[in-house]
């Protein structure tokens, strides 16, 4: 059993406070004053847990990729059947953000605040974790033999990702919606699509112009 030092108590209280103030105020706008106000912890104290405010920001990118990779991983060893994959997927990822929704708002909004070694460390979690992600739904992909055209992987994966972490702006955990609910109606919403069972051909579009309409939010030139 993992146990844990009164240090890695204190430092994961200051980062999850930090992560609240983080998803309120925004991460430029906080100071370590504000930080340290909250968590009762005197300037010198959150020195001694971290150098920077940016080192804070680091740390709960970092730890919170780094968890979410490691349960997935872990519980992967469960199955080897893709469509099971898939909903181990949306089911850690959600389950884990769901307890986290502030952590999810700071990974969301300030994933370009961090720079040199410490953007390097997050991105490359980011990096394994949308690789193994993409990876399954190619297997799921690859029992299909209907013989439909396939998504593509690269809009896939992205339009996945943006369904799972736009819940922080609408969803809530001590709301009627249960997270075992929201985890199957998102995976079934996102197999089985929301016009499920509506015919094949109802569905084939095609764009009205093989050119591209031209929009900008400025007028143009008047006659």
């Amino acid at each position: 059993m993992e146990s844990f030092t009164r240090y890695d108590q204190k430092l994961e209280f200051i980062l999850r406070t930090a992560a609240r103030i983080f998803a309120e105020k925004g991460y430029h706008s906080t100071t370590m004053r504000d930080i340290s106000r909250e968590t009762e912890v005197s300037l010198a104290g959150l020195y001694h847990y971290c150098r920077s405010k940016e080192e804070l920001l680091f740390l709960i990118q970092d730890n919170c990729f780094g968890r979410v990779l490691e349960r997935l991983q872990e519980q992967l060893k469960e199955t080897r059947k893709p469509v099971e994959k898939l909903r181990l997927v949306i089911e850690n990822h959600l389950s884990f953000f769901a307890a986290n929704m502030a952590e999810m708002k700071v990974l969301s909004h300030e994933a370009a605040s961090l720079a040199g070694e410490m953007h390097a460390r997050v991105s490359g979690k980011k990096q394994l974790y949308t690789k193994l992600v993409r990876r399954i739904l190619s297997e799921v992909q690859q029992i299909q033999t209907n013989g439909e055209q396939k998504i593509d992987l690269t809009v896939g994966v992205y339009a996945l990702f943006g369904m799972m972490n736009w819940i922080y702006n609408w969803y809530d955990p001590r709301g009627k919606l249960s997270v075992s609910d929201l985890v199957e109606n998102i995976t079934r919403l996102f197999l089985s699509g929301f016009l499920a069972g509506t015919a094949s051909d109802e569905l084939q579009f095609k764009r009205k112009s093989a050119n591209a309409e031209r929009l900008s939010v400025w007028r143009g030139p008047q006659a």
